[in-house]
């Protein structure tokens, strides 16, 4: 194999790398909390400021539009698609970071699709505030979407680098 194809598969093989790294990671750490932590109830982990309190979230962000599983899902793969394609466009102005980036977002994408499927609802169980001022109730898959916008945001800022053979 020369060694051209093998670095132009580097990026594929790292963006699909770390997203299947974050879908098994979030799905043993629900197949983890679940038997442990009932619904409804809410455990302290860190004083007020981090507790488990275990939801089935039937909806979007924030709870927003509950019990549209099947829209969800129709949605979520066709962002999966979007995620893979834009990958391919964006490696090459942002190299490592758009893998990163993209890579959490495809793994939280595809870890909350398949509670969707297989529950009808994702598990969100993470509760982060500060007494009655709380951020929404997450999970590995959230917070690894959470932190890729984050980045995505990031790349935006960054001067993009011109492909190798550009024209300027």
């Amino acid at each position: 194999m020369s060694g051209v194809v093998r670095s132009a598969r580097r990026p594929w093989l790292a963006f699909f790398g770390l997203a299947a790294v974050i879908v098994v990671a979030d799905q043993l750490v629900k197949a983890w909390a679940v038997p442990r932590y009932p619904l409804g109830e809410t455990v302290t982990v860190f004083g007020d400021f981090v507790r488990i309190s275990m939801v089935h979230n039937t909806g979007a962000l924030f709870g927003l539009f509950r019990d549209q599983v099947y829209l969800f899902a129709a949605g979520s793969v066709v962002v999966i698609a979007l995620i893979v394609w834009f990958h391919g466009r964006a490696v090459v102005t942002h190299g490592a970071l758009a893998t990163v980036a993209l890579g959490l977002l495809l793994g939280g994408a595809v870890g909350n699709l398949i509670d969707r499927l297989t529950l009808g609802y994702v598990l969100d169980f993470v509760d982060v505030g500060i007494g009655t001022w709380r951020w929404y109730t997450f999970n590995v898959a959230d917070a690894s979407i959470s932190a890729s916008l984050g980045l995505l945001v990031l790349m935006a800022f960054l001067p993009a680098r011109r492909p190798a053979g550009a024209v300027t």
